[in-house]
């Protein structure tokens, strides 16, 4: 037998004080008794019977647990990388405050929705860089997100080509040859879709062929915003105001070729929601197993007895005189 709880010494005192008390209420009882001439046996069962059923009352508490059954114990996850973009075009504000802060608060979002799989952080521009490996650490996740600013790559525009290889690299270094086959490898790419490299097509083919599934978050509107800077907001060569638009054409595709869904971000809709539920609904792998002995706590019993000696209890009255 186990028990859920301990006795400590607050009990044990409490426990002492009581019966003290109760010895000297007995105590009393016997000479009020004696002066009287009489013998007032009830009171000594009122005194078993009240400290069986406080007895009793303690071993509830404390949660006697017998029956032991064995129980298997399955941890599920999966691997989950979130990539975001830090071209200077997220600095654009048609997204208040700003898409790279508005991207930054949903990826928060994000990693507390996902504590049983192992997640990992990409930051890329034109080149891709792991900012954090794969780890169930929620509150270094969350930290290292709340660093991430434009500044810390160079600028320069987007290429999705680098980060689709790190994905890959990186997926295939943490893939155990086992789990090979199970669709657990999710990618999510967080840009507005302004892409300016090439030949993705091989890429896009080896993540399918690996069952990595891509989701993509477009960040961003279609009518666009100017891009801030610490001078003011950029401008091009003739000394114009650049806009910057949410091109989702790329990033749908992206997605559609790896069994993966697009979905925008805006000041209008979010769907990140619907982006959390598309990647649960995605069939984990098989982290850990294990058999552990499982015991019911079964104080319902001495409760129940206890209750009945208490009713016993106000049941039977003491007289201690008789005329």
């Amino acid at each position: 037998m186990t028990w859920y709880q301990t006795i400590t010494f607050l009990e044990l005192l409490f426990g002492a004080i009581f019966v003290g008390v109760y010895i000297g209420y007995l105590v009393r009882v016997r000479k009020v008794a004696l002066f009287f001439k009489q013998r007032p046996h009830i009171v000594w069962f009122k005194f078993v019977l009240r400290h069986v059923y406080a007895l009793l009352l303690v071993v509830a508490i404390l949660g006697p647990s017998f029956g032991a059954m064995k129980k298997e114990i399955k941890t599920i996850g999966k691997d989950l990388y979130i990539a975001i973009d830090l071209s200077d075009s997220m600095n654009a504000t048609d997204v208040q405050p700003s898409r790279i802060e508005k991207a930054r608060h949903e990826m928060q979002r994000l990693i507390t929705r996902f504590n049983s799989d192992k997640i990992g952080l990409i930051v890329f521009s034109s080149e891709a860089y792991l900012h954090t490996p794969l780890t169930y650490d929620q509150e270094a996740l969350q930290l290292y997100t709340r660093t991430l600013r434009t500044s810390l790559l160079p600028a320069s525009g987007t290429d999705y080509t680098p980060v689709l290889q790190l994905a890959l690299e990186k997926f295939s270094q943490n893939q155990s040859a086992e789990a090979e086959e199970q669709k657990a490898r999710v990618l999510v790419l967080i840009s507005d879709g302004e892409d300016f490299g090439e030949n993705r097509q091989r890429l896009i083919d080896q993540l399918r062929e690996q069952n990595v599934r891509v989701f993509t978050l477009g960040i961003g509107t279609p009518e666009g915003g100017r891009i801030l800077t610490p001078e003011g907001f950029r401008k091009d060569k003739s000394g114009q105001v650049i806009f910057t638009r949410l091109n989702p054409e790329t990033l749908l595709q992206l997605a559609e070729q790896t069994d993966g869904e697009y979905f925008e971000v805006n000041d209008r809709v979010s769907e990140v929601n619907r982006l959390i539920s598309s990647i649960n609904s995605i069939e984990g792998e098989l982290r850990e197993s294990k058999t552990v002995d499982v015991t019911a706590n079964k104080y319902i019993y001495p409760l129940a007895l206890a209750f009945f000696l208490i009713l016993l209890d106000v049941l039977i009255p003491v007289k201690l005189i008789r005329i």
